[in-house]
C-alpha cells in the first residue's frame, strides 16, 4: 500500500521489552486517509497522498478544502506524500497494522525551537576563561582577516535561530504496535515535541 503513515508523538515511557526495560516513545499512528494516488501518465511521478488529523472545515483555506472536496475527502489538517507499494485506490484507510512488532522504522519530525543562541549552546564552542579580566568568555571570537577576504566565509559557525527544523531519526526498532488503539511504540526518542506531527516510514537501513 505505502511504506509509512502519519502521526501525532504523545511521550515516552518505558516497557518490558525481552526481559529488559527499554525507553520508547508512544506514537498515535494513524488512521491516514488515502486523498488521492499520483500516476506517472497524469503526474509524472508515483505516490499516495495520505491525509492526518480532521480538523473544522473553517479552520482550513479555500484552496485546502477545494483539493479535499474534489477527491471526496474529510477536512483535515495534515497532507503528505508517501511512496506506493502494491495496489491502492483513494478513500482507503492506512492504519498502524502496516508494521509490526521487530520491523525498522525511520522517524521524521520538527525538533523542539531553542530561540537566538550563541555560538557556546549552538556549536558546542569551548569558550574564553571565566577568569575577572579576561573579557573573553562566551564571545564567538575572531572571525576573518581583515584586507582578504574582507567578508565573513561561507558557513562560519556564529550566533543564530536553533532548532525547529526538519530532523530524521534513522533506523528505530518498532517494541510494539497496537491497531486497536493506533499505537506504535518505538525504541529510543524521536524529534520534537509532545503531540507534534510525525511521520514514520519503513527504514531505508533495514
Amino acid at each position: 500500500m505505502t511504506n509509512g503513515l502519519l502521526g501525532k508523538k504523545l511521550g515516552m515511557t518505558q516497557v518490558f521489552d525481552d526481559s529488559r526495560l527499554t525507553p520508547v516513545t508512544v506514537i498515535e499512528a494513524g488512521p491516514c486517509r488515502v486523498v488521492m494516488v499520483k500516476t506517472v501518465e497524469r503526474d509524472g511521478y508515483e505516490a499516495v497522498q495520505l491525509s492526518f488529523g480532521e480538523v473544522k472545515e473553517r479552520k482550513l483555506s479555500k484552496p485546502e478544502l477545494g483539493h479535499l472536496r474534489k477527491h471526496q475527502a474529510p477536512p483535515s489538517r495534515i497532507l503528505r506524500e508517501f511512496k506506493k507499494e502494491g495496489d491502492v485506490t483513494a478513500g482507503q484507510t492506512v492504519t498502524v497494522d502496516i508494521f509490526k512488532k521487530g520491523d525498522w522504522v525511520d522517524v521524521i519530525g520538527i525538533s523542539k525551537g531553542k530561540g537566538y543562541q550563541g555560538v557556546v549552546r549552538r556549536h558546542h564552542y569551548a569558550g574564553g576563561p571565566e577568569s575577572h579580566g579576561s573579557m573573553f568568555h562566551r564571545h564567538p571570537g575572531s572571525i576573518g582577516s581583515s584586507s582578504f577576504p574582507s567578508r565573513v566565509w561561507k558557513g562560519k559557525t556564529l550566533p543564530g535561530h536553533m532548532g525547529a527544523e526538519r530532523v530524521t531519526v534513522q533506523h528505530l526498532k518498532v517494541v510494539e504496535a497496537r491497531p486497536a488503539e493506533n499505537l506504535l511504540f518505538v525504541r529510543g526518542a524521536v524529534p520534537g515535541a509532545s503531540n507534534g506531527i510525525v511521520i514514520i516510514k519503513k527504514s531505508k537501513k533495514r
